[in-house]
């Protein structure tokens, strides 16, 4: 028998328990590497640093509360949240293994979650420093003002959560195969 090439949508088996826990700390160590390298080399309010023309800046901030700067000042609180949601989703991972698309959705969350903790947790604020002008041009287009600096955790945890929105409306309506066992594993069977 041909085995088939597994998708993201298959069910995660114990073997494969080290993908969400590899992305995690893949993403973890370039959003903690891209920091350094920033406050190495960046300077707060210095001019932005053009990376690509239009599209993409290096501008050093620092945010202590959480998106938009909301709860500002309540980093502490906040980096212990995050580290705590960041690792009990790795651990529910471990315990519940999960299709793959939804292991690699959630690992990029938690890892956004603990990559933003670390900072937290450390300097009492987090590190951000990419600014994308065309995201800018939108925010300030409805009334917003500049849309935020961010970084590499932030990313991870808005592609993950906007993925996993996405990801359970294409679940749900994905058709059933006639003849072919269902998810409460009933078969279908003609009289």
């Amino acid at each position: 028998m041909l085995r088939s090439v597994p998708t993201l949508t298959d069910r995660a088996s114990r073997s494969s328990l080290w993908l969400p826990l590899l992305i995690a700390a893949v993403l973890i160590f370039a959003d903690q590497a891209l920091k350094a390298w920033a406050l190495a080399n960046l300077q707060e309010g210095a001019p932005p640093r053009v990376v690509v023309p239009g599209l993409l800046e290096w501008v050093l901030t620092f945010n202590t509360g959480a998106a938009w700067s909301m709860f500002s000042g309540s980093a502490a609180p906040l980096a212990l949240g995050r580290m705590l949601v960041g690792l009990g989703i790795l651990v529910y991972l471990f315990l519940r293994p999960q299709h793959r698309f939804l292991s690699v959705v959630l690992a990029l969350i938690s890892a956004g979650a603990i990559g933003n903790a670390i900072d937290g947790l450390r300097f009492g604020k987090v590190t951000d420093m990419i600014h994308a002008p065309p995201l800018s041009a939108v925010t300030r287009a409805i009334g917003q003002g500049d849309f935020p600096i961010f970084n590499i955790a932030d990313s991870c945890v808005v592609v993950g959560t906007i993925a996993l929105l996405i990801g359970s409306f294409v679940m749900d309506r994905k058709p059933k195969a006639p003849g072919r066992a269902s998810d409460d594993h009933e078969v279908n069977r003609k009289p």
